[in-house]
């Protein structure tokens, strides 16, 4: 009798939250491996194609040219997965890394001072902190026009992309900043290149940067509050902040953080090409999306990984430079990696359909098994 009453306690007992949890989490981590392993053959496969089809693909000259690019790209991913994250869009990373550009080659150029016929030509590390900083306080004005006046992510972005390039005209004044940025060894604002330019350990500064940047922000996303904070805002906003979140400060934030990537890139692609261009960062702001889509985040925010990000940065990049090895035309090429973001997002998008469905039916299993344990 007493073995009977046991088990039906047992039966009639509600099971404990704990593993309904554990089950959640586990298919959570299930549906991100799935994501990045995606990603990851994406990545295999291009690399196997076009290692078929050029000799000189694999090339180690190559290869370092490819993580070169690569990195540019990725910098500007990883600031722009942080916005990402939280719901919103940043098209005015590409005009930052140029306005950035320009005003490192007016300082290198020197700069007038009011009232008087001097000109004052700053220190390298002066220069690369106030163009950093630039790119800083273009994100912090985006991110205070949406966080505190509320305004849709979309417009303010697309409004600084034309107020950045439009500065970056301005500064330039139609001409390339070229033989200034070697600086001048009487003045003491040389090294530039020697730095930035450089190749430690047969690696360019630029992947270097692309490395440190990533360990950064996956500290930050899983390891602190402002992680966990970005992605319960990004995937709940208004529950987040009942539930205490600061959500105007985190959304401030990551528009800083993501300007200060777009500054960083700018300083990098100067010395990569040796000129401060009106044209430089044109589209810059796409390649990103595009690496932070493929990387499995969603656009609706809430879910995404460093690791992801960077590896759609890579899948991009070894697409890029493969199709120009094999001879694939330039418009050919924009087709193309067109078409690869859209397929990324279809198959994210049915993969969500699909998740749905399995939850929709295992809530309903689980309704039917409570149902006939009551009964």
């Amino acid at each position: 009798m007493t073995t009977t009453n046991a088990s039906a306690e047992a039966t009639s007992r509600p099971q404990s939250p704990t593993g309904g949890l554990t089950s959640r989490l586990r298919s959570i981590t299930l549906s991100n491996a799935l994501v990045e392993g995606r990603a990851l053959l994406a990545l295999v496969l291009i690399i196997a194609v076009f290692a078929l089809l050029s000799d000189n693909y694999l090339d180690p000259g190559n290869l370092v040219t490819i993580t070169k690019q690569v990195a540019f790209n990725a910098i500007l991913a990883l600031g722009m997965l942080m916005v990402i994250l939280n719901g919103g869009i940043d098209l005015s990373v590409g005009s930052t890394v140029g306005l950035t550009g320009a005003v490192a080659g007016n300082l290198f150029r020197g700069l007038d001072l009011p009232l008087t016929q001097a000109i004052m030509f700053p220190q390298v590390w002066v220069i690369v902190v106030v163009s950093v900083g630039v790119g800083a306080l273009v994100g912090y004005a985006n991110g205070l026009l949406i966080s505190r006046l509320r305004l849709a992510p979309f417009i303010v972005t697309l409004g600084m992309l034309y107020v950045g390039r439009g500065l970056t005209e301005v500064l330039l004044n139609g001409q390339n900043i070229t033989n200034e940025l070697r600086g001048q060894e009487g003045l003491g604002n040389t090294g530039f290149f020697e730095v930035f330019a450089s190749r430690p350990l047969g690696l360019p500064i630029s992947a270097w940067v692309m490395i440190a940047l990533a360990v950064l922000a996956s500290i930050l996303l899983v390891r602190s509050p402002f992680g966990r904070w970005l992605y319960a805002s990004g995937s709940n906003e208004r529950a987040a902040e009942l539930s205490g979140v600061p959500v105007t400060r985190v959304k401030t934030r990551i528009y800083v953080i993501a300007g200060t990537c777009a500054g960083i890139v700018g300083l990098l692609q100067i010395a990569n090409i040796s000129s401060a261009t009106a044209d430089l960062g044109q589209f810059y702001e796409l390649n990103a999306i595009a690496a932070v889509v493929i990387g499995g985040a969603a656009l609706s925010g809430g879910r995404g990984t460093v690791r992801g990000t960077i590896i759609g940065a890579f899948v991009i990049g070894f697409l890029a430079n493969g199709l120009v090895i094999v001879g694939v035309s330039p418009f050919w090429q924009q087709v193309i990696t067109g078409a690869v973001i859209i397929l990324a997002v279809a198959v994210d998008r049915i993969q969500q359909i699909a998740q749905n469905r399995g939850a929709a039916r295992r809530a309903a299993a689980e309704v039917r098994t409570a149902a006939g344990a009551s009964a």
